[in-house]
């Protein structure tokens, strides 16, 4: 069992590249008990590529998810900006 929720969806965009991206991560359990860090990444409104790792341990996929978010954030990517309405 989890014992909290790690979601993120990160995104980064810079026009004068035509850049747009988008990159997500969970942490879910399996069926078979073991946790599971699922990434997903590509360009904004296109379906992208998907990676599944699993361990034993929650601890083992918390410190990737935690490296791979310090990575993410050094390379610009930011949550999403919400449009006030």
């Amino acid at each position: 069992m989890i014992a909290q929720p790690y979601h993120l969806y990160v995104e980064r965009t810079d026009v004068a590249k035509n850049m747009a991206r988008y990159y997500a991560m969970s942490i879910e359990p399996n069926l078979f008990g073991d946790v599971c860090l699922l990434r997903k990444w590509g360009r904004i409104g296109a379906k992208g590529q998907t990676m599944i790792h699993h361990f034993g341990r929650e601890e083992e996929a918390v410190k990737l998810f935690l490296d791979l978010l310090r990575q993410k954030r050094k390379r610009g990517y930011r949550p999403r900006a919400t449009v006030a309405s």
